[in-house]
């Protein structure tokens, strides 16, 4: 399949040819998950991307209400579910009860909208099925899971997208109608010099994301090491017993979780930007915020990585150690401008909005579907 931005987005056949005015606004809906905010106060890359397709549809001209907790900020119409992000409300102890509420409240209001866009994962499948909504889903999780086979063939009617072809490979006889990699507003981060002596390691400490590799390369390497990265309650055994006895070594600092303003800063004083996971990673929006800050990514190739990464442009894919090693030790054979330039070239905001209106266009012209049950093939 072709990556989008270089060739069409393929499209279920069963999706009509656009039509009819293509410059003419759309009243979409976007509904976001509640566990953050949108766009989220720390960590958080679903509400992070909604948050970038929301505000670039509203520049584009259409008009745009967002589901999403009350403390989000957006030039959208916004419509609270939930007083703050769930993930950081201490009286909240059940996040699905809220989610269940947000897709009752979007189906009796469906008549104002033209197309629904969920972020939601599979928790609305079944009200989407009964209600007929033009709708589709992106899916933005790994979806390398046993216990989703079943649920995805008993809701083959779903319109999905997947944020990279390699998402998708586990499930290939679902129901994609494209794909769409994420983009980021080309002013939300701008290229720094790289100039601050360390290796940069963002996003969550977890087994998959490996940080531990990140400390061991830093080291062979004889470079600084800097974490910024948020520790969740189902990791923090991995980070007791394997992150936290390698901090004490030298060279590495723990920086914790930080901001959307502080990446800026992190990233693009960085002289490279280490990736080095260990799971089938659906999209990795870290590596296009460090494309973006001009800052090269060292990748270890798996998941969507080759879909970002091009080796010798805007970085290295590896598949150990030594050689990540090896690659970092060419640093400067990689120009700072031209990561940039790919970030520009495909993985704008921009972009990532044309691609879904072309999709939103196709399903604003389907008739509200008549509720049934189907089953794809075995």
């Amino acid at each position: 399949m072709a990556r989008t931005g270089d060739a069409p987005i393929p499209l279920d056949r069963s999706l009509p040819d656009q039509s009819g005015d293509a410059s003419a606004p759309l009243r979409i809906a976007i509904v976001s998950p509640l566990h953050e905010s949108v766009p989220p106060r720390f960590y958080g890359g679903t509400e992070r991307v909604v948050s970038y397709l929301t505000e670039e549809l509203v520049r584009m001209g259409h008009d745009v209400t967002l589901f999403a907790t009350a403390d989000s900020a957006t030039s959208a119409r916004l419509q609270p579910m939930a007083r703050q992000g769930l993930r950081l409300d201490p009286d909240c102890r059940d996040p699905l009860a809220h989610h269940v509420a947000m897709v009752h409240d979007v189906v009796e209001l469906a008549d104002q909208f033209d197309v629904v866009h969920f972020h939601l994962d599979y928790v609305h499948f079944p009200v989407v099925r009964e209600s007929g909504l033009r709708s589709l889903t992106t899916m933005h999780g790994r979806l390398d899971i046993p216990d989703l086979y079943p649920l995805f063939r008993r809701y083959a009617d779903m319109r999905l997208v997947s944020i990279s072809d390699a998402q998708r490979r586990p499930m290939p006889w679902a129901s994609w109608i494209g794909t769409v990699h994420h983009g980021l507003p080309r002013g939300v981060l701008d290229a720094g010099p790289g100039n601050g002596g360390y290796l940069a390691f963002l996003g969550r400490i977890s087994p998959e994301k490996r940080p531990d590799r990140a400390i061991r390369i830093a080291r062979r390497l004889g470079m600084k090491l800097r974490i910024a990265a948020k520790i969740e309650k189902v990791d923090l055994a991995y980070y007791e017993s394997v992150v936290k006895p390698m901090l004490s070594g030298p060279g590495v600092e723990f920086v914790g979780e930080i901001g959307e303003r502080d990446k800026a800063d992190f990233l693009g004083n960085a002289a490279a930007l280490l990736f080095p996971i260990d799971w089938p990673e659906p999209f990795g929006l870290v590596m296009i915020e460090a494309m973006a800050c001009g800052t090269p990514v060292l990748a270890f190739g798996c998941g969507s990585v080759p879909e970002v990464i091009v080796p010798g442009r805007n970085g290295w894919i590896v598949s150990s150690e030594e050689e990540a090693v090896s690659a970092l030790g060419r640093l400067g054979d990689l120009d700072r401008s031209a990561c940039r330039r790919a970030f520009e070239e495909r993985f704008s905001a921009e972009r990532m909005a044309r691609d879904y209106l072309r999709l939103y266009r196709r399903i604003a012209a389907l008739p509200r579907a008549t509720p049934t049950v189907r089953r794809a093939a075995a």
